[in-house]
């Protein structure tokens, strides 16, 4: 089952948007996710202007890269933040993404509120007339508190919209879940729209998220799941090394390559 695997921008951290551009694409990937989660990886941003998002975006159409989605996190317990979520709607549309993600959470600044899933469910509802309006899915990732599918399936149940699936994140659902998503990812797997293709080193709480294949996740198994299901959504391969960060941008790069030469290896990866 030939698959659309990106790569998200995010794996650039503390890089230029300009410098994922040229790794992803001499990688050889054709999809990327671009990253605007504020307070960490501002890759593109609303407060942008004009001629600067023109600007990436005739950047990536040269580096032949399409934007299949967009990491747009917000706090969605919080109303006072889905403005904010709404605007990178917008941007993620702006774009030609087909998929918005978010955690429930905010994912890289302290959360201001937490509510219980129904009053979650609720606040995503008043959302989804944006997301029908321009033709995007959110999908909402397992972070933090709400670390496993089997938790934000019962989310995604009561929003219960086409428009709203789970982003799975492969290496969460061990950090902050604590199981292997061997095991999780059959509870939710028909709710699943987009996966963070994400390996997982060294023990369980341990920030060490190599490059895909250098870590202990099994994702011929995952792979192998999905395809059971019949569950044909993209892959968005996001490195994000330990708490040191990459040593440089060779680093990055080099960690990008072996990703794509893993997939290729094990007959995955397809353009």
């Amino acid at each position: 089952m030939k698959r659309i695997i990106a790569v998200n921008s995010n794996t650039y951290h503390g890089y230029s948007l300009d410098d994922a551009i040229s790794g992803i694409s001499k990688a050889g990937f054709k999809y990327i996710e671009l990253t605007a989660t504020k307070g960490w990886t501002e890759h593109v941003f609303p407060t942008m202007t004009f001629e600067e998002l023109c600007r990436i975006k005739d950047s990536l159409k040269k580096a032949e890269l399409t934007p299949i989605s967009m990491s747009g996190h917000c706090n969605l317990m919080d109303t006072e933040r889905l403005s904010d979520f709404i605007l990178n709607i917008k941007l993620a549309s702006f774009f030609g993404c087909d998929y918005i993600i978010s955690s429930i959470g905010e994912a890289h600044l302290k959360d201001r509120t937490e509510t219980s899933d129904e009053e979650v469910a609720k606040h995503i509802k008043e959302i989804v007339p944006y997301l029908q309006e321009y033709n995007l899915k959110l999908c909402l990732e397992n972070h933090g508190k709400h670390g496993t599918g089997k938790q934000l399936k019962k989310i995604v149940d009561l929003v219960d919209s086409p428009t709203v699936m789970i982003n799975y994140d492969t290496a969460n659902v061990i950090y902050y879940g604590n199981i292997d998503p061997v095991e999780d990812i059959s509870s939710c797997i028909d709710k699943i729209g987009h996966i963070h293709l994400k390996d997982k080193a060294g023990a369980d709480n341990e920030w060490n998220f190599p490059a895909i294949g250098k870590g202990n996740v099994d994702f011929e198994r995952i792979i192998s799941e999905l395809d059971k299901a019949n569950n044909n959504c993209p892959l968005s391969i996001e490195i994000e090394f330990t708490k040191d960060g990459a040593r440089n941008l060779g680093e990055v790069n080099q960690a990008v390559k072996d990703s794509y030469d893993y997939l290729k290896k094990i007959g995955l990866f397809s353009a």
